[in-house]
């Protein structure tokens, strides 16, 4: 696995808060943990005192491995957060294709670590079975969907968090790649991850 680590500057000495992970894109139309939505919640959770780990997924850059339709790229991010978080608070965050990952990975994981904050952006919920999140993880979520979005419509995002009854964060006017609202974007994930439960 390809993987870069992002570290906070921590001049007190104080360790950080904790690891994220951070899944890409569909590896299939270009997604790599180089995506600037990727790299912007990797910033964010830097800035607010988190290691931030980016990966490529099974045959993206150089990890090993074929795509495997979310299969494979869960148990990717799964030996991810083994190898490099292996104790300690973790955070899931993905977007789009990652998003799905992301919350398969939450399943996998659940009652056997404990998850510190989950951030989803551009979830891909009328392209995946997006799994439901653990209704005690819902307060520590973050959803957050563009309002123009062309290839997730946000009615599907609505459809599938209805249910749940979890909020979602609408960025008036975005598309599904946050063109110009980056700034937003890293603004509203850090207010999430400073906020206390």
């Amino acid at each position: 696995m390809e993987v870069l680590r992002d570290e906070p500057a921590r001049p007190d000495g104080n360790p950080t808060r904790g690891v994220a992970l951070i899944a890409h894109p569909h590896p299939l139309f270009g997604g790599t943990m180089e995506n600037k939505v990727v790299q912007t919640v990797a910033r964010a959770f830097v800035q607010c005192g988190w290691s931030a780990v980016r990966f490529n997924f099974r045959g993206v850059g150089t990890s090993a491995g074929v795509h495997d339709e979310g299969r494979g790229e869960t148990d990717d991010m799964l030996a991810v957060a083994a190898q490099c978080a292996p104790t300690g608070p973790l955070a899931l965050a993905g977007f789009s294709f990652g998003s799905f990952v992301a919350s398969r990975a939450v399943e996998a994981l659940n009652g056997t670590r404990r998850i510190e904050r989950i951030v989803l952006v551009g979830t891909a919920a009328s392209r995946f079975a997006v799994s439901t999140l653990p209704t005690d993880l819902l307060d520590r979520t973050l959803v957050i969907h563009g309002e123009k979005d062309e290839t997730v419509p946000l009615i599907d995002v609505l459809d599938w968090a209805r249910p749940q009854n979890l909020p979602v964060t609408v960025i008036p006017g975005a598309s599904h790649f946050f063109h110009g609202q980056l700034p937003l974007l890293r603004s509203l994930v850090t207010r999430h991850l400073n906020s206390t439960f």
